[in-house]
């Protein structure tokens, strides 16, 4: 089975709902991405402003390092939009795994609006993460699930497909 796994996609797309469940069914450890922002990036989007890759530098180097102190187990929800953020993840985990919630711009825009009082991030930054999105579903290790699928359902396939994972294999699930 896979020891780790980065819940990753756009903004709204559920990255925290399935990071959490996922953890709790696997009793892995939980790292929520955002906890790891520097506190001027989280200005910066609390304010509409896109973060650079600069920004991102730090931020995606704790994660990796934090990725590294549990190799037990560990479930990362991480927005991972471009391949080399992602690679940087694989320098730090080379075995790590990706799930992939996909979700069209209207729908994540609509629950990114939802959480607005709860959540540092704006709504205005939506466009810019389809923007930026790198599709991951030809690179190695990569599951494709449908965010709007139930969370049992996602949580269930996602379980699956680490228990059975081959080490290059990527896999869309269509509910």
């Amino acid at each position: 089975m896979a020891q780790a796994v980065v819940i990753m996609g756009v903004a709204g797309c559920g990255k925290s709902s399935l990071a959490r469940a996922l953890a709790a069914k696997l009793g892995w450890h939980l790292i929520e991405g955002d906890d790891f922002h520097s506190a001027s990036s989280r200005d910066k989007m609390s304010h509409g402003i896109a973060l650079t890759d600069a920004d991102r530098a730090g931020w995606l180097a704790a994660l990796g390092d934090e990725l590294q102190n549990y190799p037990a187990g560990v479930v990362l929800s991480c927005s991972a939009l471009k391949q080399a953020y992602r690679e940087r993840l694989r320098s730090a985990v080379p075995d790590v795994h990706f799930a992939f919630l996909e979700i069209d711009k209207e729908e994540a825009l609509l629950r990114v609006k939802a959480r607005s009082a709860a959540h540092f991030f704006s709504a205005t930054l939506v466009d810019d993460q389809f923007a930026t999105l790198e599709v991951p579903v030809s690179e190695p290790r990569v599951l494709q699930l449908q965010a709007t699928d139930a969370l049992p359902v996602l949580t269930a396939q996602l379980a699956q497909w680490l228990a059975t994972s081959n080490d290059n294999r990527s896999d869309v699930c269509n509910g």
